[in-house]
């Protein structure tokens, strides 16, 4: 139970707050936590996802915190009041160049508990139909179709490593999939 906060910074994405806290036992004491407004990351399925192979269109993005280019599927931070999966699509038009036909919600995960409440909703989407993307400055993307197969080669050797996008493409195979 949260007793006292004290925002420490506030950016444009996140806040950093010392909450000082009663534990389960009781006892109390002090947390820092990023507080974050919450994410919605969508994977485009570029073919009929009940195929044979599947292609998934990835992103390969720079990311400074990891030193270089990382492999994605599109996300984004949710805008004050909007709702997950019009964040999914509107990341999905922006990052990927892309509309869907349909969108549908997979689940929502705790990306690091321990020092962040950020919660990312994850979806996939079909039905896809070229538009324009409309990149941030700071977005730095190359969009590249994959076959889910090589998604998964990627995701097993370690060369697909973004947290989310591994939840999204494993969740999916798991249990929208493989039904």
């Amino acid at each position: 139970m949260q007793l006292a906060t004290h925002r420490m910074y506030s950016g444009k994405v996140v806040r950093l707050d010392v909450d000082t806290v009663r534990f389960p036992d009781g006892s109390t004491g002090e947390l820092e936590l990023i507080r974050h407004p919450g994410a919605a990351a969508v994977i485009p399925c570029a073919s009929d996802p009940g195929g044979p192979d599947p292609t998934i269109l990835m992103i390969r993005q720079f990311r400074y915190a990891t030193g270089g280019d990382l492999w994605e599927i599109p996300a984004g931070t949710l805008a004050p009041g909007e709702a997950p999966e019009a964040c999914a699509r509107r990341e999905l038009l922006e990052e990927a160049g892309v509309t869907a036909e349909r969108v549908e919600r997979l689940t929502s995960i705790w990306t690091t508990p321990g020092f962040t409440d950020e919660l990312i909703h994850l979806f996939w989407a079909t039905g896809l139909t070229v538009g324009a993307a409309a990149r941030e400055p700071d977005e730095f993307i190359e969009v590249v179709p994959r076959p889910l197969s090589q998604v998964w080669s990627g995701i097993r050797d370690g060369e697909i490593r973004d947290a989310k996008t591994v939840a999204a493409i494993l969740y999916m195979a798991g249990f929208v999939l493989a039904k």
